[in-house]
Formats: C-alpha cells, sequence, structure tokens
C-alpha cells in the first residue's frame, strides 16, 4: 500500500512531463533542459541586473535563436530582428510593458496597439522632432555649462568629482524643463531632491518590476517596506506631475508662460490635445526615459575616452577646431565626436535587455518555426558585440564608424529599431554632444581616480543601464 502511495504520483507527474515534452511545440528551438518548464532562472537574471550577459552568454552557446523560458525566446539573427521591428510589423509589444508600467492608462510606451500608438507618436513626435528642438538648444546648453561649473566647484572643495551624480541632475533638469516648463534645480542645488529620491526609490524595485511585473500592483496590501515605498515614490511623481501640468497651464491661460514646454501642444484640445491624466503619465514616461539614459551614457563615454590617452588626444584636437562661441550646429560637423559617441551608444545602451514581442500568427525567424503567442525577445546588448558585424566587439574603438558597414547600421539599436525607435534620440544625442565637447574643452586633463576600479563600472540592467557602483570619480585636473 505505502508503495502505491509513492508510485501512483510519481507515475502521474512522469507521465504530465513526457506529455509536455512531446506536445510543446517550442521543444525543437534550442536551449538549457529547464527552459521548457520553468523562467525562473532567467528572473533570477533580471533580479541581478546580469540579464543580458546570461542571455548573451546563450547566444554563443545555442546559436542566433535560443529558448529562454517556457514561452519566450531571444531572437540574435540580424535579419530576424529587422523583421520583428520594421514599421508595419505583426510583431505588437507583450503584456510585460503594461504590468511594468503599473497603470492601466495606456500610453506611448506600453500600447500594444498599433492605431493608437501611431496616432499618439504622432502627436508626441512634433514637439520633440529635430527641428523643433533647436529652439532648446540654449536652455540645453546652459543647463551643460552649469553642470560643469558644479563639477568645479566639487573639485575645488573635495578634489574629486562623481560625474555620474552631476550628469543626472543634468539630463533630469533638461527633460524636467522642457516637459514642465520649469526645471527641478538640482544643478543649482547640487543635491538630490525628493523628486530624484522617488526617481531611485523606483529604479531600485525595477529589479522585482521586470522579472515579477504583476507583484508591483499587490504594493498596497504587501506589508514591507520594499514595496511600500515604491508606490509612495511613484504617488508622488504621479501628484508632482499633476501640480505641474495644472501651474503650466495656469501660466498658459494668463498669458505669462515664457517657455514653450514639450507638452505645450497637447494641452489645445482644438489640436488633438490630450487630456491631463494622459499628459502626466506621458510626461512621467518622458522623465524616466531622458534622464538615467543620457546620464549613464556620459558616464561611460567620460570613462572610456579617459582611459585611452591616444582616442583623447584625437578627441582633443578635434575639439580644438571649434570656434569660441560654438553650438549644436558647429559640432554637428565634427567626425570623431561622432565616432566617440556611436561607441559609446553601442557598447553601453541605455536599454540593453530583451525588448519582448509577441506575434499573432506562426513565424518562420532565422530559419527557425515559432508558433503564433510565443514571446520574442531581441536584445541590442548581444546585436551590438557580433563580432561577424563589429570585430573586437568588447574593445572601445571609435575609428570602427570611419566606414560603417550596412550591417553595422541594420544592427546599430541603441535606441530601439522600426516604428518603436526611441522619440528622444534627437533630444539625447543633442546633449551628449554639447555635455562632450564642453566637458573635454574645460577639463581636457580629467582623469578616472584611483579609487575607482573596473567593477564600479560593470554593466548591470534591469531595464535601463546603469554602472554596478553608481559613481564615476573623476580628477578633472
Amino acid at each position: 500500500m505505502g508503495f502505491l502511495y509513492w508510485a501512483v504520483p510519481v507515475a502521474l507527474l512522469t507521465f504530465l512531463a513526457l506529455r509536455r515534452w512531446w506536445s510543446d511545440p517550442l521543444s525543437p528551438i534550442p536551449g538549457p533542459w529547464f527552459t521548457k518548464w520553468t523562467d525562473i532562472v532567467l528572473k533570477s537574471h533580471w533580479l541581478r541586473g546580469n540579464r543580458m550577459k546570461y542571455v548573451h552568454d546563450l547566444h554563443r552557446q545555442y546559436g542566433p535563436v535560443v529558448r529562454v523560458g517556457p514561452g519566450e525566446v531571444d531572437v540574435a539573427d540580424l535579419a530576424a530582428v529587422k523583421e520583428v521591428h520594421r514599421i508595419g510589423t505583426s510583431f505588437l509589444k507583450s503584456s510585460w510593458y503594461r504590468d511594468l508600467t503599473r497603470h492601466d492608462i495606456e500610453n506611448l510606451f506600453n500600447t500594444s496597439d498599433v492605431k493608437f500608438h501611431s496616432t499618439r507618436r504622432r502627436l508626441l513626435s512634433s514637439p520633440i522632432s529635430d527641428a523643433e528642438l533647436r529652439k532648446s538648444h540654449p536652455l540645453i546648453d546652459a543647463r551643460v555649462q552649469l553642470a560643469l561649473q558644479q563639477m568645479e566647484r566639487q573639485m575645488d572643495r573635495h578634489g574629486v568629482v562623481d560625474v555620474f551624480q552631476w550628469w543626472i541632475f543634468m539630463a533630469t533638469d533638461i527633460i524636467g524643463e522642457l516637459s514642465f516648463g520649469d526645471s527641478f534645480r538640482m544643478l543649482e542645488q547640487g543635491r538630490k531632491n525628493q523628486y530624484c529620491r522617488d526617481l531611485e526609490s523606483i529604479s531600485a524595485t525595477e529589479g522585482v518590476r521586470v522579472a515579477f511585473p504583476r507583484i508591483v500592483s499587490l504594493a498596497d496590501v504587501i506589508p514591507l517596506p520594499y514595496f511600500h515605498q515604491s508606490a509612495k515614490a511613484g504617488q508622488r511623481m504621479e501628484q508632482y506631475a499633476a501640480e505641474s501640468v495644472q501651474r503650466y497651464k495656469q501660466l498658459m491661460a494668463a498669458g505669462e508662460n515664457r517657455t514653450e514646454a514639450l507638452f505645450t501642444k497637447l494641452f489645445d484640445p482644438d489640436k488633438g490635445g490630450l487630456s491631463d491624466r494622459s499628459i502626466i503619465d506621458e510626461a512621467i514616461s518622458f522623465i524616466i526615459a531622458g534622464s538615467d539614459t543620457t546620464a549613464n551614457t556620459m558616464t561611460y563615454l567620460v570613462w572610456s575616452v579617459c582611459r585611452d590617452e591616444a582616442i583623447r588626444a584625437r578627441l582633443l584636437q578635434e575639439l580644438a577646431t571649434l570656434p569660441e562661441a560654438f553650438d549644436d550646429h558647429h559640432l554637428r560637423r565634427l567626425v570623431y565626436l561622432g565616432q566617440v559617441i556611436n561607441e559609446t551608444l553601442r557598447l553601453f545602451s541605455g536599454v540593453p535587455s530583451g525588448l519582448p514581442r509577441v506575434s499573432a500568427q506562426d513565424v518562420t525567424l532565422a530559419g527557425v518555426w515559432i508558433p503564433a503567442g510565443t514571446v520574442i525577445t531581441t536584445q541590442a546588448y548581444t546585436l551590438h558585440r557580433d563580432p561577424d558585424v563589429f570585430p573586437a566587439p568588447e574593445c572601445f574603438n571609435p575609428t570602427r564608424w570611419e566606414q560603417p558597414t550596412k550591417a553595422m547600421k541594420d544592427a546599430f539599436m541603441a535606441f530601439g529599431g522600426g516604428a518603436r525607435t526611441c522619440l528622444g534620440v534627437h533630444l539625447a544625442r543633442t546633449e551628449i554632444r554639447l555635455a562632450t565637447a564642453r566637458f573635454f574643452r574645460v577639463f581636457p586633463q580629467a582623469r578616472i581616480d584611483g579609487s575607482m576600479s573596473v567593477s564600479d563600472m560593470d554593466q548591470i540592467s534591469y531595464f535601463l543601464l546603469s554602472p554596478r557602483g553608481k559613481r564615476c570619480l573623476v580628477n578633472l585636473w
């Protein structure tokens, strides 16, 4: 009797396992054996900020299409990635994006509705287009110069500067002023305010949110400070955004608004404007996406250039050709500056990890049949390290962009791809050009402080990239 007590459930479990094995349509796709049953290993790497490296290693072991979970595959074949992200594609964003944003409100980031995305993108893209942003170049440049002044003061007082901190203050102030018509004034204060701390609080839970997105919706009922504080931070961010929107509307009504914000036209219902709730939601997404990403890129750029004297010398030589009163118009002509920026974006992409999509129909990618409903992810981290496209891929080599091949251009996905390319690409490049040029013109002898280690700058990503040490200490002279 005791034997039967154990034999029956064991036999049943064995039968179910074999049935799953035989009937699983993803079985032919290579990958670790356990991915047929669970994605817990993938999620554990999410929680450690190491997903992109884990998946990259899987591609090196199993090939361009690899299974990473019971219903998920990752694709690193260039032609297949182009198909997934091309304009007009049938590959839609998965529900993961809606879960991640913690809102029931549909926005540009989380929508899977093609028509909604097209309409909303047209509405939001105009004020942040390259042409429209030229009006904001003086504002951006002023913030860049203020950041450098504050770095110099910190160097005088402490003998070392944390450029990571100042780039975050700069980027957050810029996107805040462009979004709401008023800066967060973190550069003036030289310290984190409540809004910045709330951004950090939300970032601190990113690992859990991306691995277990639905758990965030339980923050109000889970009696754990870890979740409660993050939920409160999100509520304060929404409250601040709502107050900023109301203040800006009042200034507009009184004819007192001195600065046209990115969302000014969205307040006008006669021009297809949005509700206050939608504007708030989009603005929060803009600020989160427009602060950490630019700051991290600038941090890694300074780190990379300061560690290679040949690259620094060539960059300084080119920057020396600029007139004293230069602006972004002059910087666009600097070839080597553009190459340094592209190489930084290649090795240190703002969003290096998977971008999940779902196809409503069966597809064949890289010669592999994938059934409808499967989550298909792609990641810039692996595309940017394909040795067939980028020889010596881990080497920081700006000159590889002197004559970029078509494959290099196609594989470059630092800002996403296709219809979902980041709206802030022009703003980001403008900030990075101005910040790089002014930093190395003012501090040509800047060097990495001896207390910094390579592990401090190890890349981690829960969704957005950042250095593990959350700092980059530099001696300016």
